[in-house]
């Protein structure tokens, strides 16, 4: 078993998309002979022709646009965003006709389309391709919302992603393309989506996460086990919608102590929607407060100090410390 990059992964689950269906195309900006922004389809064009890995203009609505079209007449379009924070230009598109389209239609038409591209903070770009914007789409019923943190995950997540028969938004954290490398299969595989995973058990404290965030926050429960003598179970939701509720509340009622992190805002970042089901779900379990350790609630800001605003270790450490003092 080869080990490869999240970037590798990527690309092998889209070749792989393309070989296995014919109706599958994937549309975007310098896709095609580029490779992509970051080499995501590199090489893509030149194995299955023009007709197929399509460069499209400078228009990002028009892409969407052009794939809600054909993603309704019977293709399966993957379209890539260079950064999710361009995602904006196509809020009407994506939020008032792609994600509506079967209620619509009583059924009569799905719309099988992935949008995937990068996000996230931690590499020094600029704010709009920084963003974590995932709460816009976990908002809007009838999308799914899918985050890997890993190569492994983001091959089978993607892949489940190209299957499934309404709209997927594929966040991709750039910080995490390159990162590190795992074994993952040469084969297709899937991993269904709406499954979280257990990163590693715990005892003492639950700290859920997706994306980037995941990262440190392994770091962090090796950290208190080596250091602290105190055990945190890390779950990855990797899927938000669909969300796996039952993972999730029974690591609460193992722990009783919950931390959510991620690097979005905090007001109506989709950690709010986590703990609130907690606690509608599984109060008398809890020990403490929840604790959410997240973004600020300010536009991205300058790279010079990125590293504070975003969830770091110092952060979720101190984070740890009043859940156990409580």
């Amino acid at each position: 078993m080869a080990q490869k990059n999240m970037i590798q992964a990527i690309n092998e689950a889209i070749s792989q998309a393309l070989e296995e269906n014919p109706t599958v195309l994937v549309m975007g900006q310098d896709v095609g002979k580029n490779g992509g922004v970051f080499r995501a389809t590199d090489k893509l064009q030149e194995k299955f022709g023009e007709d197929r890995v399509i460069d499209t203009p400078l228009a990002e609505s028009g892409t969407v646009g052009a794939s809600i079209g054909l993603a309704a007449n019977g293709f399966r379009p993957i379209v890539e965003m260079q950064f999710m924070g361009f995602m904006y230009a196509t809020i009407d598109q994506v939020c008032s006709q792609l994600s509506r389209s079967r209620m619509r239609t009583g059924g009569s038409f799905s719309t099988p389309l992935v949008i995937r591209g990068p996000f996230g903070g931690g590499v020094r770009a600029l704010e709009l391709h920084s963003d974590s914007i995932e709460a816009f789409f976990t908002h809007t019923p009838g999308l799914k919302v899918v985050i890997p943190s890993n190569p492994y995950d983001a091959k089978g997540l993607l892949l489940s992603a190209i299957d499934d028969p309404d709209p997927v938004i594929f966040f991709e954290p750039m910080r995490l393309y390159r990162s590190n490398q795992m074994e993952v299969p040469e084969e297709p595989y899937r991993i269904p989506l709406g499954k979280a995973n257990v990163v590693r058990e715990g005892e003492d404290i639950t700290l859920i996460s997706w994306g980037p965030p995941v990262v440190t926050a392994t770091k962090v429960a090796e950290h208190c086990a080596e250091k602290m003598g105190v055990s945190i179970e890390v779950v990855d939701l990797r899927s938000l919608v669909p969300f796996d509720y039952e993972t999730v509340m029974n690591s609460v009622r193992k722990t009783g102590r919950i931390i959510v992190s991620h690097e979005a805002v905090r007001t109506n970042g989709f950690g709010a929607e986590v703990a609130t089901r907690i606690m509608e779900e599984a109060f008398l379990y809890l020990q403490c407060p929840i604790k959410r350790v997240t973004g600020y609630d300010t536009p991205y800001p300058f790279t010079q100090i990125e590293e504070e605003w975003l969830p770091n270790m110092d952060r979720l450490l101190h984070a740890v410390k009043e859940v156990l003092d409580y």
